[in-house]
């Protein structure tokens, strides 16, 4: 069975199983949620991810190693992060 997320770059098959559970199904659902929102996602159904995982989200939805992110991509993502656990 083709899953659409294990076909993108960075997202393995415990992240998927993850995305699964959280509600995420396709690369669309993703886009439309954000990777600060799908890993909020994740994190609420109390599964131990990292931050790498907020970041590979991202790199996936733009296609590019999680590693190569610049920095200050990944410090706005920790800071949007923060201000969504503040509202």
């Amino acid at each position: 069975m083709h899953d659409e997320l294990l076909s993108l770059r960075n997202l393995g098959k415990t992240s998927v199983q993850w995305l699964h559970a959280s509600g995420l199904h396709t690369a669309a659902g993703l886009r439309r949620l954000g990777a600060v929102s799908s890993y909020r996602a994740v994190k609420a159904r109390g599964f131990g991810a990292s931050k790498v995982l907020l970041y590979a989200i991202e790199g996936a939805l733009r296609d590019v190693p999680w590693q190569q992110l610049p920095i200050p991509l990944k410090e706005e993502l920790n800071r949007n992060l923060g201000a969504d656990r503040d509202n």
